[in-house]
């Protein structure tokens, strides 16, 4: 019994230490030597070339033959698209590019967001 008396407050603080540590908030910030960390692509990857490519007058199929299928088809707003791609490489600061697209009477009428498509080159 008096080794019990003797170990029973040392695995008493022991579990009490690791409790606390447990708690820091730190922890997932650590950057540890050779760990790889992955890079997290979430959305529609949206280039300038697949903007270019837009143009007024285009049906609802021929963007989406474009630019793919919308991240989000609000259903309050169905003349909206929105193409939302967000990229974080390992370990770095997340960076967010958006594009809306507006549809009139099933035609696209205008393109709002991180990109604007640059005029067509006249083949002179």
């Amino acid at each position: 019994m008096t080794i019990l008396k003797k170990v029973l407050p040392s695995a008493f603080s022991a579990a009490i230490l690791l409790a606390l540590a447990g708690c820091s908030s730190n922890i997932g910030s650590l950057d540890f030597p050779g760990v790889y960390k992955i890079s997290i692509v979430q959305g529609n990857v949206i280039l300038q070339d697949m903007v270019d490519q837009l143009r007024p007058g285009m049906t609802r199929s021929q963007v989406i033959f474009v630019m793919g299928t919308p991240l989000v088809r609000d259903p309050f707003h169905q003349d909206r698209w929105d193409y939302v791609y967000n990229f974080q490489p390992g370990g770095g600061d997340r960076t967010q590019e958006r594009i809306t697209i507006h549809f009139v009477d099933d035609e696209l009428a205008r393109i709002t967001g991180d990109f604007e498509p640059n005029p067509p080159e006249d083949p002179a």
